[in-house]
């Protein structure tokens, strides 16, 4: 099992009726994860609208988790920004992080030798693992495979990778060239069984909000040899795969109605994402029950 474990959601983050920071509900939220399912939780990242958040809230946010659970605690602390996402970093790991996640530099789409460059200055303001995520449909810059590379070899404390770059082909030419050590997570959902069969290690998904139970049993079917489970298990959640962001419910207005459904009701998305359109709660109604519970 990587050292993170196999199934980490990229948590939302609750808001109150007012808009601000529900802490208390981010406690419950995570120990309710945890308990359905999950191996760690990454806090503060795209689905946990980071983007909205300033710099002091993503710190409170990530030791009141901290606080609240015993699983691995990995800190989104990514910005366009340098000099952002190293005071980020820096807030993370006082919160006490077991990881620190850093995205691509989003927007102003730097080249290879500036991502190489950042990612170095990242991995230097801390001495807690990196995890570096490669998501080029957000940040509009793919981290070339021979960066990656030069990073995992040349730096002790960049781990991995949340790859949601969508080329399987790609991501299995990485983990054969990289070292030992080096873990590549499933950063989208749909891929985490082909990824798995490339080397991947586990997946830090949506879908794990209400699925966190049956995606594990998918990746342990699947380490476990027993590849017809895994395929079968991979099925019963296509649905999920669907659900979780669209072109009219981005991620994550999805999760959010989900989780209403289910009890746990963690306020709306701070614009400009949302407002939730109608008939999403009795479509999320609909997925809980292709996996045969009720919501």
């Amino acid at each position: 099992m990587a050292s993170f474990g196999r199934v980490l959601t990229a948590m939302v983050t609750p808001f109150d009726d007012a808009d601000a920071l529900d802490l208390d509900k981010a406690q419950e939220l995570a120990a309710w994860l945890v308990e359905n399912g999950n191996d760690g939780l990454v806090i503060a990242g795209t689905t946990g609208e980071s983007a909205t958040l300033t710099h002091a809230e993503q710190g409170e946010l990530i030791k009141a988790v901290v606080d609240a659970v015993d699983v691995p605690v990995v800190a989104g602390a990514g910005s366009n920004d340098t000099r952002a996402a190293l005071d980020l970093t820096e807030k993370a790991t006082a919160a006490g992080a077991s990881a620190i996640l850093t995205v691509t530099p989003y927007y102003n789409r730097p080249s290879q030798d500036g991502l190489d460059r950042h990612f170095r200055a990242v991995a230097g303001a801390t001495d807690l693992p990196v995890i570096l995520y490669d998501i080029p449909v957000r940040s509009g810059r793919k981290i070339d495979t021979s960066t990656i590379l030069k990073l995992a070899h040349d730096v002790d404390n960049i781990v991995g990778v949340k790859d949601a770059a969508g080329d399987v082909a790609e991501t299995a030419a990485l983990i054969a060239a990289a070292p030992d050590h080096f873990a590549v997570y499933s950063g989208e959902d749909k891929l985490t069984l082909p990824l798995l069969a490339v080397g991947a290690v586990g997946v830090i998904g949506v879908a794990s909000h209400w699925a966190g139970r049956e995606m594990g049993a998918m990746i342990d079917a699947f380490f476990s040899g027993d590849v017809s489970k895994a395929t079968e298990l991979n099925q019963r959640l296509l649905a999920s795969w669907d659900f979780e962001s669209g072109d009219l419910t981005p991620n994550p207005i999805p999760s959010k109605a989900m989780l209403k459904v289910l009890g746990m009701a963690v306020g709306e998305c701070r614009p400009p994402m949302g407002p939730e359109p109608e008939g999403l709660q009795d479509a999320a109604r609909r997925i809980i029950a292709t996996l045969g519970r009720n919501g």
